[in-house]
């Protein structure tokens, strides 16, 4: 499902979207666990034009605050891989994606992100086959990626 959100991305979707936050005691663990991301023209914290077509298949990362309070939190854990530019997840301004992700596989608040760190597994087709709450140990996602990518 191509999805063309605001000025900052063109996203298609492709195997996982995975969403991550500082804010809360899951950061340290989860960050480390952490991969890159998917297939898609995204605008990177320096502000370039990146294509994502390398990291088809991976893991995108969100962040809150502002651009340079995430590249300042990201020193502290040598971050590695690309970072993009920040997209609403919820509201009237929400990036279509997480608008069809949540109307696919509402959470125990419906279509609401509560929290960071709630996470998608979305197949090569672009349907969203689960969501993981934000206190739901990544490595939880291995087995429901093994059945995709068997496919």
């Amino acid at each position: 499902m191509p999805l063309c959100g605001s000025k900052n991305t063109v996203i298609e979707s492709q195997q996982v979207e995975y969403k991550m936050a500082a804010s809360n005691g899951l950061t340290n663990p989860d960050w480390k666990k952490a991969n890159s991301t998917y297939d898609f023209n995204y605008i990177n914290i320096d502000g370039a034009v990146e294509s994502m077509e390398k990291y088809r298949g991976h893991v995108l990362i969100v962040e809150p605050g502002t651009e340079a309070e995430i590249k300042e939190f990201i020193k502290k854990y040598n971050v590695e891989f690309d970072m993009a530019s920040k997209i609403n997840v919820n509201g009237d301004n929400a990036h279509p994606l997480w608008k069809y992700m949540k109307s696919k596989q509402g959470g125990l608040l419906a279509s609401f992100i509560k929290w960071n760190f709630t996470k998608f597994i979305i197949d090569k087709e672009g349907r969203v086959v689960k969501r993981f709450g934000p206190h739901e140990d990544p490595l939880n996602m291995e087995p429901d990626l093994q059945k995709l990518f068997k496919k």
